[in-house]
């Protein structure tokens, strides 16, 4: 059988917590910030983690970056 490999784009995108969850970057924080107020920049630059329904499919997909 061939290994399961990384999704490559995925690397940068996503982290795997210590306990093995998985966090997401939110949108919107990358450009034109001059307008946007402290406080949303501020929400903006957390990294919540990914929903409970896609946590299965993601963690299959970024299996070997631990």
């Amino acid at each position: 059988m061939p290994k399961m490999k990384t999704h490559s784009s995925l690397k940068d995108r996503f982290k795997v917590t210590g306990t093995g969850k998985v966090k997401r970057f939110k949108a919107y924080k990358n450009h034109l910030l001059s307008h946007k107020s402290g406080r949303q920049k501020r929400v903006l630059g957390t990294q919540p983690l990914v929903a409970q329904g896609d946590v299965r499919r993601m963690q299959q997909q970024i299996a070997n970056l631990k």
